[in-house]
């Protein structure tokens, strides 16, 4: 077993006499214990001088900033294990015997905690005062066309004032007229399509369920099959796009999709995001929340401004309730329906329709909920 000296220096006649020294345990008991930190720390008491000092510290925690005093002569060097019982108490002690790394660590603290006291005073007061002034159904209503107004920036041109369906989304504002033209060639696949090459595309899964299906339904006149085959063709590819996370290639949608068509996926549904030192092009949530606003809008135009909402909703692999808020702020009326023969018959199928006069917007059913809770 090792053991301990202690050496006491006479400065006058620069002799030292040595003294045996032994280990033992101290636990001081503190009142108004709340926290326990054990700590040990070692001092020396010398029986000769009263005095104490510290030499070590063994704990990985506070006990290397804090040494206990002792009031008591002892030959020996203690082992002291300390225990503070709160915070407050902790406090104290760092006042006392902290190093100054700590006290300023201290001094931060409690100044934050009285700033974060003034914040919250003055954002309460501040948040009475907006009560008192304008009543809590007027903030309500605030905060819901709020949330109206922070959707519309994902939706196509609303019209409020049309006369028609077909000019609340107006067809041009989802694709220009130069946009439509450059279709004709990558849609010209879909006009002259067959039932068998429709089977195969359905076994393949090479089209999403929406086109497939309306493909069974080309109308015969030559202009009207064009014109829905162009835009079966473009909503194909707008979900295809929003299945998309980074975009890495410049031609994403493949070389058969022209050039207008890729700048304006690019330029509308993607967002810039800088990562590894380069910057790339991303379909974050709200792009494809966009993307499937405008996918909607197409949709209505090609099924007489009704649509089936869950068959799109499992093309683009979203929740029932972001494709429900989207179609709520598009101003729908959504009902329920009964799912195309061998689409997803198990699911209770949600039916969306655009008509005149239009409704009133409404924020979502969860937010709704919550400001009930409130």
């Amino acid at each position: 077993l090792p053991r301990y000296f202690i050496g006491v220096l006479d400065k006058d006649s620069g002799q030292m006499e040595v003294y045996n020294a032994e280990i033992f345990n101290m636990q001081p008991l503190l009142s108004g214990r709340k926290t326990l930190l054990n700590l040990s720390t070692r001092v020396t008491a010398c029986e000769t001088c009263a005095c104490t000092q510290l030499l070590t510290a063994d704990s990985s925690t506070l006990s290397e900033f804090l040494s206990f005093p002792l009031q008591c002569k002892v030959s020996s060097v203690q082992q002291c294990d300390l225990f503070c019982f709160s915070l407050a108490q902790m406090d104290l002690c760092i006042e006392a015997f902290g190093t100054s790394k700590q006290k300023r660590a201290l001094n931060s603290r409690r100044m934050n905690a009285v700033g974060n006291d003034i914040l919250n005073t003055a954002v309460t007061k501040a948040a009475a005062n907006i009560i008192d002034a304008k009543g809590v159904s007027a903030l309500i209503q605030d905060v819901a066309q709020d949330d109206v107004q922070n959707i519309s920036e994902f939706l196509p041109p609303c019209n409020e004032d049309a006369d028609k369906p077909e000019n609340v989304y107006k067809f041009e504002d989802i694709l220009s007229p130069a946009e439509y033209k450059a279709l004709r060639v990558p849609a010209a696949a879909f006009v002259n399509i067959t039932p068998e090459e429709i089977t195969k595309k359905t076994e393949d899964k090479s089209h999403c369920s929406f086109v497939l299906e309306e493909l069974k339904f080309l109308p015969a006149d030559e202009k009207r099959r064009d014109h829905k085959a162009r835009c079966l063709w473009f909503l194909d590819t707008l979900i295809k796009f929003s299945c998309l996370k980074v975009i890495k290639k410049k031609h994403a949608m493949g070389p058969e999709c022209p050039h207008i068509i890729s700048r304006k996926l690019m330029k509308n549904f993607t967002s810039l995001t800088y990562n590894n030192g380069s910057v790339q092009n991303l379909v974050s949530a709200s792009k494809k929340a966009k993307i499937a606003a405008y996918v909607i809008a197409l949709a209505l135009h090609i099924n007489d401004f009704q649509t089936d909402l869950t068959i799109l909703q499992n093309d683009m692999k979203l929740q029932e309730s972001r494709m429900m808020d989207i179609a709520k702020a598009m101003r729908l009326k959504v009902s329920k329906a009964k799912g195309l023969p061998g689409l997803e018959n198990d699911q209770n199928h949600k039916l969306g329709t655009l008509s005149l006069p239009l409704p009133v917007p409404k924020a979502s059913g969860n937010q709704q909920k919550r400001r009930k809770m409130n």
